[in-house]
């Protein structure tokens, strides 16, 4: 009976929460171990089931690193990341389009609709949803710079009931495919379609500190201090100057998560405590 009576507890304590969030857009970014270990797998998409049946609207841009990675190494195409972004060649290129677009976007998108989660996979180069142009001069290689969203093809398939799951390959003028960097691309879209709140899921609990002590919440004089200070590096960078670039755009607050912990999500979104670390505005 305790057992009973603690869930229904539990279940009483998010329902605030579900009323505040309710028609609100969340934009996730899924990659790390929660995409590659199964049992988190699964979490993360029961968690995505949930929101939208509560009546969030969800769009869901991912990454795909280790399986790139894996393929690459597969097929003995050497790969390098600087300023933690991939250095992507023509034929790496090939592979990371066929591995984002081609197979984990389809395979999320069948265990999604699995689960009673209406969602449709897209890639940034369908219905011109995601333009961009070759980032720093091309000293990336074909890395893109997100320049323009088509907010309208994601409005409608929201407002339609669908979410969009999006793997981050843009296109410019000239038809070339770029790959985009996940948490980037989660930034471009939050800010453009106006999201209530852009997460990140990682591989570590969030933003630590000197001392790895979890830091709970930042704006940005403080990620400054954790840049200049060696703190804030390597992967990190990318997620951090997303998370800002979105709460400087009209979203509301970022989020970086633990992926690895299952549930992060509704722990996150539907406690007081939360488990991560949330970036808000400088005057906050």
């Amino acid at each position: 009976m305790q057992e009973t009576l603690k869930t229904a507890q539990v279940i009483i304590s998010a329902l605030p929460y579900i009323q505040k969030f309710r028609d609100k857009i969340f934009v996730i970014k899924y990659g790390g171990s929660a995409q590659l270990n199964d049992d988190l797998k699964s979490d993360f998409i029961k968690d995505i089931a949930l929101l939208q049946l509560v009546g969030c609207k969800v769009v869901i841009v991912h990454g795909g690193g280790k399986k790139i990675n894996s393929y690459l190494e597969k097929l003995d195409i050497k790969s390098e990341f600087v300023d933690g972004l991939r250095v992507t060649n023509k034929e790496a290129m090939e592979v990371v389009e066929m591995v984002l677009s081609g197979n984990i976007n389809k395979e999320l998108t069948a265990l999604l609709n699995k689960n009673q989660a209406r969602a449709i996979g897209v890639s940034g180069k369908d219905a011109n949803l995601l333009k961009a142009r070759v980032l720093d001069d091309g000293k990336y290689g074909f890395v893109g710079e997100i320049e323009q969203v088509n907010s309208a093809v994601l409005m409608g398939l929201l407002n339609n009931g669908l979410i969009p799951v999006i793997a981050p390959i843009a296109t410019d003028d000239e038809a070339n495919s770029y790959n985009i960097n996940a948490d980037l691309c989660a930034s471009k879209v939050a800010s453009a379609i106006k999201a209530e709140r852009v997460i990140f899921l990682t591989d570590t609990q969030g933003i630590l500190d000197a001392d790895k002590k979890l830091i709970s919440r930042l704006n940005e004089s403080k990620i400054n201090e954790l840049k200049s200070s060696g703190v804030i590096n390597g992967g990190m960078i990318p997620k951090v100057d997303a998370a800002l670039e979105c709460v400087k755009n009209g979203v509301a607050n970022a989020h970086i998560l633990d992926g690895r912990l299952s549930h992060s999500l509704l722990l996150e979104l539907f406690t007081d405590e939360g488990i991560g670390t949330m970036i808000t505005k400088e005057n906050k």
